[in-house]
């Protein structure tokens, strides 16, 4: 009963403020930035949260005057906001167990220029501290809403976990969370729209599990990845052919991945469209080439090798918004991203080797048929090359000052690559040999006579 009594109270004050002013439409904001800081301490875990007062579309705040906010009248009315439109929609959970709904400890007014959320403490002592005066002007859409939340917990050096669902409070919301542990080490988090669950400090299997989904999902949404492969697949369709073709691949974008990863890749604004650029120039290059008919296994890999590095940049820029959520565990993450991608290849090769089989052996002949698909995988290359040539063309490209650091750089960059050839081209040319060694017919019986005999003669 008591609850029942809360709910219905809670719902007849905002109905009351709703209707107590004259009544007004208010847009979907386009862009809403949230601030906010979770720290647990003892057996409590505090959450300050920022967003801007016009989120809240559905309140009607009280005005004053010629439109301004009516700080008084609005204060009581805060904290039943708070918990409709953010602690509702948010979950927080310590191991895997979801913690109860929070109290509202303080709630606060600010301005748009009051810059109290820098850090953690600053902000805490804002929001618990005094409010603005009463007879500030300011508008209702030019205000933030500052609260502190309060969580019961087990234990401060517990593994936590939020899911923010706060993609609502805007068509575009742009989160900046900051997770304060006992240890003192801080995580920064910043994500578009809604994350999913998001694990504070995760272990490394749960960074791991993550890092497969998202490298297995990125294969098969990357159209241009598939083409790619697509390319690969066409005129090499038994695995034994595709093998040190994938491998190659494999180990190129694997090493571009993680010298970006870990900051050897340059950071100017022409490098993404110039590596889309030439991804496109990929396909379009691996196209032709099953047209004109000369590839072969033995030339293929190495240039497959080649393009691999270009394309592991590529994947290096869906990870530069997701090794937030790694952890501490940024190689295993890595590894784990690789691997996913590798599953995602493994399921289109799997498809579409029958699929091509099929195609060759009772729909047209296989000559004819690897030219009709490579024609039309060079087009669609050939239009992304030019539409991201000219958005490449719009940026002003300037060469880095060459010091000692960036040759050192270079140089250990090179050795990696150069020593990673060489063992592939050993594996492969190892392979080859025992290939034909085995292809090779054993002597028979007459031939060993007769070999036998020349020694003689």
């Amino acid at each position: 009963m008591p609850r029942i009594s809360t709910n219905f109270a809670l719902a007849a004050s905002l109905a009351a403020v709703m209707f107590s002013s004259s009544a007004r439409a208010h847009e979907i904001p386009n862009d809403v930035t949230v601030q906010a800081f979770l720290k647990p301490s003892g057996d409590r875990a505090h959450l300050l949260v920022r967003v801007p007062l016009k989120a809240m579309r559905d309140i009607v705040f009280p005005e004053k005057g010629t439109g301004y906010l009516d700080l008084e009248r609005t204060a009581p009315l805060l904290p039943d906001a708070s918990i409709l439109w953010i602690s509702d929609f948010i979950e927080l959970y310590e191991g895997n167990t979801r913690l109860p709904k929070p109290k509202v400890v303080a709630t606060q007014i600010s301005l748009e220029s009051d810059r109290s959320f820098a850090d953690y403490d600053t902000a805490l002592a804002h929001v618990t501290g005094p409010p603005l005066p009463p007879e500030t002007t300011v508008v209702w859409n030019q205000v933030m809403l500052d609260v502190l939340f309060d969580y019961p917990i087990q234990s401060d050096r517990s593994d936590f976990s939020i899911h923010p669902g706060l993609a609502r409070l805007g068509l575009r919301v742009m989160t900046v969370l900051r997770f304060l542990p006992p240890t003192g080490v801080v995580r920064a988090f910043e994500y578009d729209g809604d994350p999913g669950l998001v694990r504070l400090d995760p272990r490394w299997y749960q960074a791991a599990l993550r890092f497969v989904n998202l490298g297995f999902s990125h294969i098969l949404d990357g159209t241009d990845h598939l083409l790619f492969l697509f390319c690969l697949v066409i005129p090499f369709r038994r695995f034994g052919a595709l093998i040190p073709i994938v491998t190659s691949f494999t180990v190129a974008h694997s090493i571009t991945l993680i010298a970006s990863a870990y900051n050897f890749a340059p950071d100017a604004l022409w490098f993404p469209p110039l590596i889309e650029t030439l991804i496109a120039m990929s396909i379009v290059y691996m196209a032709l080439e099953n047209i004109v008919g000369t590839s072969n296994v033995h030339r293929r890999w190495m240039i497959t090798f080649a393009f691999g590095l270009v394309h592991g940049f590529g994947f290096s820029f869906i990870l530069r918004q997701t090794m937030q959520f790694a952890g501490s565990h940024m190689l295993t993450s890595l590894l784990s991203f690789n691997v996913g991608v590798e599953l995602g290849q493994l399921l289109v090769l799997v498809l579409l080797i029958p699929l091509l089989e099929v195609l060759f052996r009772y729909v047209v002949a296989e000559r004819m048929g690897t030219i009709i698909l490579s024609a039309l995988v060079a087009h669609t290359g050939w239009h992304w090359m030019i539409d991201r040539g000219s958005t490449l063309s719009q940026f002003r490209f300037q060469w880095p000052v060459i010091t000692a650091a960036i040759l050192v750089t270079l140089m250990r960059g090179l050795m990696v690559i150069v020593f990673l050839a060489g063992v592939l081209w050993l594996i492969f040319g190892v392979t080859k040999h025992r290939t034909v060694r085995v292809a090779e017919p054993k002597p028979t019986e007459d031939t060993r006579l007769e070999e036998a005999e020349d020694v003689r003669t």
